[in-house]
């Protein structure tokens, strides 16, 4: 009897509650081992973590581990795998160097064919796309509020929130200005951070400058 490994996640409580819980995604998993004659010899999962990207979960990488040649990783969905084409090709590519065999229960994916492989590949190439769709229609929305001069994330040092629209601070305009020279004229972020501190200049929140803030800031005053 050929032997399975399962994989599981969940990001969200919301996940959950639409019906692909942590136990569901276990159940759905074991009736297709069940209805195919495959051994279930372990589920690993990944609990409230995103799968935008690979790193950080232990479960996923611990089920690639595991999954030998002659047996099939399963999950629910490719979505449960990965979000991104890289990851999901990469995923697949490991499984094949292995001689293993990628199962995707909602997609009815297996790649032990090669009519599997190959859907399989243009599913991961279709979730790559609408993900992309999302991150371009948020980037508009934000240009929108944007050019309307309207909050769309922290204030950024230069200005203050007034009712729903950005306007200057005077005096933190004026150091801005100083910030956009030295930049200008070569400076790096880093010593930039370390003169306003050297000068007693205090940030956004009143805290100290670091090389990060000031990279933040003039990204932001390039937008605001």
């Amino acid at each position: 009897m050929p032997q399975a490994i399962g994989y599981i996640r969940v990001s969200t409580q919301g996940q959950a509650d639409d019906g692909v819980s942590l136990d569901a995604q276990r159940a759905k998993i074991t009736a297709w081992c069940d209805a195919n004659d495959y051994e279930l010899v372990a589920v690993f999962d990944d609990a409230g973590l995103s799968g935008s990207s690979m790193k950080g979960r232990d479960g996923l990488h611990a089920a690639l581990q595991a999954t030998a040649r002659g047996m099939a990783l399963v999950a629910y969905s490719i979505s449960r795998l990965a979000r991104s084409t890289r990851d999901m090709i990469d995923i697949a590519e490991r499984l094949k160097k292995r001689g293993a065999d990628l199962v995707s229960l909602t997609e009815r994916i297996d790649t032990s064919s090669a009519a599997g492989h190959m859907v399989f590949q243009m599913l991961a190439v279709l979730a790559e796309f609408e993900r992309r769709q999302t991150a371009e229609r948020t980037r508009m929305a934000l240009g929108h509020k944007r050019s309307r001069g309207e909050v769309y994330g922290p204030v950024p040092f230069g200005f203050r929130e007034a009712g729903q629209r950005l306007e200057e601070v005077p005096g933190e305009s004026r150091i801005v200005a100083k910030i956009l020279q030295m930049r200008s004229a070569g400076a790096s972020f880093r010593g930039i951070a370390d003169h306003l501190n050297a000068r007693g200049v205090a940030g956004k929140q009143g805290g100290k400058w670091y090389a990060s803030t000031v990279r933040y800031m003039i990204a932001r005053q390039q937008v605001a």
